[in-house]
């Protein structure tokens, strides 16, 4: 959520930021403007109210110690009379601050002025890497078709218990997703992480904090509590992002304690309601998928820096493995909803012939916490400020999985496994079934 006294303070600010967006969301822009101007006036009646209030209900304690009775009762008759007219004006600013949060909260965060300006995926700058791998000697195959024949990948069985977008792993398939779970897991403890098991299910509070909701409502699975619990709405996680984020909800942090580091292995859920059409085949937009999340909160002044050693901890995941990838810078008008800056990692795909997308470390600045209301405090006595929250896959297994499907195939139909991940994989190749 965007902090609205600077929109108070500088509105053409928050409309450039926008607009630098893309524009889409100028109107809303507009409507919280015209809310919060709204709030603020009435709230200034309320506040002149109260202080009219207070200050003659000090006056009737002097009438009453002068012993004239007439004022008193004068002064008790018009304190009663503006007490009645607070009541009102205080009843009526709760739904106009309800309004305005609501409008808050359907806005995106605006861009740092290092993101490079842009309309959409074509204007993205490469800031490392970059250069595809030479082809093959021999025809690559999809992943799909490369798990398939190794008899590692079954989609016919997942359409037949879960429907389409689904996937099934077998045997070395099942392993070898075990395997860079534990490899990926290993790696990011190593650098300082605190593994966290977190639940799949959250409640509708903790998915607003991070800025699911209430903007990307259909493309989350929703389930209900019972009765016992009040019937509230639950929500499938769509990335461990969602509860890592959430575990400093409403808690005001000693500065000395940060940064925190958590990453979770999850599994992931996404009804994709806008993909319809897109990337039907294979490992790459599924319902559900797993992931390992990493998350950082820090300190404001630090959240660039903590971005730049994020991207480096997840991309170090794909050079122990030898994966051809890249860096990308997004621009302004491809970055999603609650980031300030993102970096994507690319990994090249020789059976498609093209990049994909297997990690973006975004930095959402402060535009989490007030969500959250995630505080630090840098010593006694100093006002509490927000924190800032970086997060980024480290990274999808299920993508992880197809590049290594595509990278390490060889001509016989069989696939090499990675030096570094043999040894939780349990073996160096895995081969075509005779």
């Amino acid at each position: 959520m965007l902090d609205l006294r600077s929109i108070r303070q500088d509105p053409e600010a928050a409309r450039r930021g926008i607009k630098d967006r893309g524009g889409r969301y100028l109107p809303a822009l507009e409507e919280l403007i015209a809310k919060d101007a709204e709030y603020r006036k009435k709230l200034a009646v309320v506040e002149e109210l109260r202080g009219r209030r207070n200050a003659q209900s000090k006056k009737i304690g002097a009438a009453m110690a002068a012993k004239d009775a007439a004022l008193a009762e004068s002064l008790k008759a018009e304190v009663g009379a503006l007490k009645k007219d607070l009541d009102a004006g205080e009843t009526g600013l709760k739904p106009l601050a309800e309004a305005v949060r609501g409008a808050a909260m359907g806005i995106p965060n605006l861009p740092h002025e290092s993101v490079p300006l842009g309309k959409g995926a074509e204007d993205n700058k490469v800031v490392r890497g970059g250069e595809a791998p030479p082809s093959p000697a021999f025809k690559a195959l999809d992943h799909h078709a490369v798990g398939e024949k190794l008899g590692i990948l079954d989609f016919a069985a997942a359409v037949k218990l879960s429907g389409s977008r689904f996937a099934l792993l077998r045997g070395a398939g099942a392993r070898l997703e075990r395997a860079l779970i534990s490899f990926m897991l290993e790696r990011h403890a190593a650098k300082g992480y605190e593994e966290i098991w977190p639940p799949y299910l959250v409640k509708r509070e903790i998915a607003e904090g991070t800025g699911q909701l209430p903007k990307f409502e259909p493309d989350l699975y929703k389930t209900t509590t019972g009765e016992e619990e009040g019937n509230k709405d639950m929500f499938l996680i769509p990335t461990a992002e969602v509860p890592l984020t959430n575990l400093v909800r409403e808690q005001i942090l000693n500065a000395a304690v940060l940064p925190l580091k958590f990453m979770a292995f999850t599994p992931c859920f996404r009804l994709e309601a806008g993909s319809y059409g897109k990337d039907v085949r294979g490992l790459i937009r599924v319902h559900q998928f797993d992931k390992v999340e990493l998350v950082w909160i820090t300190r404001p002044e630090e959240s660039l820096a903590a971005l730049e050693s994020l991207t480096a901890d997840a991309e170090a995941v794909l050079e122990a493995l030898g994966i051809p990838h890249r860096v990308v810078a997004l621009c302004t008008g491809d970055m999603g909803f609650s980031s300030r800056k993102t970096y994507d990692l690319e990994v090249w795909m020789p059976g498609e012939g093209k990049w994909r997308e297997i990690s973006s470390c975004s930095d959402c600045g402060d535009f989490q916490a007030r969500r959250m209301e995630a505080r630090l405090r840098r010593g006694p006595g100093t006002d509490p400020e927000f924190v800032h929250t970086l997060n980024g896959s480290g990274v999808a297994v299920g993508r992880l999985f197809a590049a290594l499907l595509e990278n390490c195939q060889q001509a016989d139909g069989s696939v090499v496994i990675p030096p570094a991940l043999v040894p939780h994989f349990g073996a160096e190749v895995i081969r075509p079934k005779t």
